[in-house]
């Protein structure tokens, strides 16, 4: 039987998610806040600690991806292309800035089963955000100062969050609002008597190779974080607003750096 995840099969193209490199671009509507410095410590593992340079400073990414692998995969649209929202939370690991990241909402099955391989803790939701198309016209905003762009995640038929960002001047050094992104491979098992102890329970570092970040704007940020039942994402609701992001940004995955 061959593969990279389930399924396994005969012929080994059944699975979810074939092995890597995995390849994205896309592009992000991102919005910078700070949560309370309480709620964003509850939601870092062993092994990270609240930043407390920034404490609490927490940021809201709203993707529109495409994947391909090494087989020009980005030609099949349906599968290739998905949409993604994720918070990053400020932290520190043994003295390093980091960034960690408690909850992940993806409409892709092959993107959630990569993510979870990765330690994202991602779960299905519908997430949308403003495109900006070439053509111009009053249906599209411009990249360009006054620029306006609107994201929301629903899952389970709830709304989770609603953003709006107006852009104000390109960003001059964007990397610097991107740290390393720690997340946590956790894989439980299924026998009586040990669901608490888990077959795989690992700390891991993202490894983003050629990482490539085009057209940087920021501006200004609006983002409601909302309560839904079976959800936490609200306690880290705003209690300031920091700056509104657009970018493009590519990278390809082959593997993670074990923190543990």
């Amino acid at each position: 039987m061959r593969g990279y995840t389930l399924p396994l099969s005969p012929r080994g193209t059944a699975n979810i998610a074939s092995a890597p490199p995995w390849h994205y671009a896309g592009e992000v509507v991102a919005a910078e806040f700070w949560a309370d410095a309480d709620a964003a410590t509850a939601v870092l593992p062993d092994g990270l600690s609240l930043d407390p340079k920034s404490n609490g400073r927490t940021v809201a990414l709203f993707f529109d991806w495409q994947f391909s692998g090494e087989h020009d995969e980005y030609l099949e649209p349906a599968r290739s292309q998905y949409r993604e929202f994720f918070l990053l939370v400020d932290a520190i690991w043994q003295e390093t800035p980091v960034s960690w990241c408690p909850y992940i909402y993806v409409d892709n099955d092959a993107a959630m089963a990569r993510g979870w391989v990765q330690g994202f803790p991602k779960k299905l939701g519908a997430i949308h955000q403003t495109r900006a198309f070439s053509s111009g016209g009053p249906a599209t905003p411009q990249v360009a100062k006054g620029g306006r762009f609107g994201a929301s995640v629903s899952a389970v038929g709830h709304r989770l969050a609603n953003a709006v960002i107006t852009l104000e001047k390109p960003l001059e050094n964007p990397s610097a609002m991107l740290r390393p992104t720690v997340n946590l491979r956790h894989f439980p098992q299924l026998a009586i008597g040990q669901y608490d102890k888990p077959a795989v329970h690992e700390l891991v570092m993202a490894v983003f190779e050629n990482q490539q970040i085009a057209d940087p704007w920021v501006g200004t940020a609006e983002l409601e974080l909302l309560e839904a039942p079976g959800e936490e994402l609200a306690d880290l609701k705003p209690i300031r607003m920091g700056a509104g992001m657009r970018f493009g940004l590519s990278y390809t995955v082959t593997q993670v750096r074990n923190l543990s």
